[in-house]
């Protein structure tokens, strides 16, 4: 179907969004344009401004629109534990378990040879100029539990063991509620690897 150029135009950039599909885009661009004229306003204003306002913390490389970040300058959480992540809703989705009290690093990627992604492209040298300012006492590896993120977790792990600190890594298996038969293979078998005495 075609469009007229500036509906044209604004598929094309919603199209242009991660997980965004040509009908999505479509269906977001007709309500984009019946919204009030304020509320459009609102949302172009928001998206300026959250690009013009946030930015990576100088510390751990969350997004911040201070800096450092409330995470690194708070008195509160506990600077001997680091938990590396991927991206930054990583940290996200750990802050909403409201369990972990201590600081986070993100790589912003994780090592990917046949991607031609490696320890250069992520944030692994900060992580070791942090250690040297810093009494660490834990790592904990957050990384996804896919080829990627286990062998970034591994490098890291191999790096870090040799300077004497703590390397943990997070448990992977079944989720809560979740049923044996619709499990796959390898959360199976971590799982089972990750169990522990009840």
């Amino acid at each position: 179907m075609q469009y007229i150029a500036p509906l044209a135009k604004l598929v094309e950039q919603l199209r242009s969004l991660p997980g965004i599909g040509a009908k999505t885009a479509t269906r977001l661009a007709y309500h984009v344009l019946e919204m009030e004229h304020d509320k459009a306003k609102a949302l172009a204003s928001a998206i300026l401004e959250a690009k013009a306002k946030i930015s990576y913390c100088e510390v751990c490389f969350n997004l911040t629109d201070v800096n450092p970040c409330r995470i690194c300058s708070s008195e509160t959480r506990d600077a001997s534990s680091i938990c590396v992540v991927e991206e930054p809703r990583d940290v996200a989705a750990m802050e909403r378990t409201r369990d972990f009290k201590g600081h986070y690093h993100v790589l912003h990627g994780s090592l990917s040879p046949l991607e031609g992604i490696g320890p250069e492209e992520i944030r692994i040298k900060e992580l070791l100029a942090r250690l040297t300012v810093t009494d660490v006492k834990e790592i904990i590896m957050a990384t996804n539990p896919d080829v990627e993120g286990e062998a970034t977790a591994m490098y890291l792990a191999k790096l870090l063991k040799p300077l004497g600190i703590k390397v943990t890594r997070i448990a992977h298996g079944l989720p809560i509620g979740g049923d044996l038969e619709y499990a796959d293979e390898v959360t199976l078998a971590k799982a089972l690897e990750n169990r522990r005495e009840m």
